[in-house]
């Protein structure tokens, strides 16, 4: 959804959001980086107060459905501070890890904009979450992004996966709302 159509949704909470990085770059391969993405959430979780009802870390996304709390943060604020602070904290391991190729790239991106380094693709894509039939569609969607990729067999063999939460009650990498 365009900015536009976004601030026109002034009363809606449930969204289905995409993000991804710069240049499809495949930087969410490696746990430790995924722990990073996942420390961030837990973190702007406890300011923001959202729920979360299903999620995937892909190599080079991330699909979420969230609710938001009005009164604590909109969506965009949330995704805003979210990547911000994913991307420096991304960006500082990598520098770390001296993975230079992906540093140049980011580095690259950046030319001609008011920064250093670009580490995600400018926006992100938000739908808002219309019903329970509408969450059960893009939970399928999300739990079986993994398996798409070849990344597993099984839903709950994926570790960044809600579809972990959902099957094995494993609530280890995000707490996730599973019973509604």
């Amino acid at each position: 959804m365009g900015r536009r159509g976004r601030a026109s949704l002034t009363s809606e909470t449930e969204y289905f959001v995409t993000t991804t990085v710069t240049n499809f770059a495949k930087v969410f391969v490696e746990t430790k980086y995924c722990d990073i993405f996942v420390a961030n959430i837990r973190h702007y979780q406890e300011i923001y107060q959202f729920k979360i009802y299903g999620y995937v870390i892909m190599p080079t996304h991330f699909h979420w459905i969230v609710q938001i709390e009005p009164n604590r943060g909109t969506i965009s604020d949330i995704m805003r501070d979210i990547k911000k602070f994913t991307a420096w904290d991304v960006m500082e391991a990598l520098e770390h890890d001296g993975r230079d190729a992906l540093l140049r790239l980011f580095k690259q991106k950046a030319v001609g904009l008011q920064q250093r380094r670009k580490f995600w693709m400018s926006r992100f894509d938000d739908e808002f979450i219309r019903n329970r039939e509408m969450i059960l569609t893009k939970l399928e969607y999300i739990h079986n992004n993994p398996l798409k990729a070849g990344l597993a067999v099984n839903q709950e063999d994926y570790k960044y996966s809600s579809a972990r939460n959902y099957i094995l009650r494993d609530h280890s990498i995000l707490q996730v709302e599973t019973d509604w």
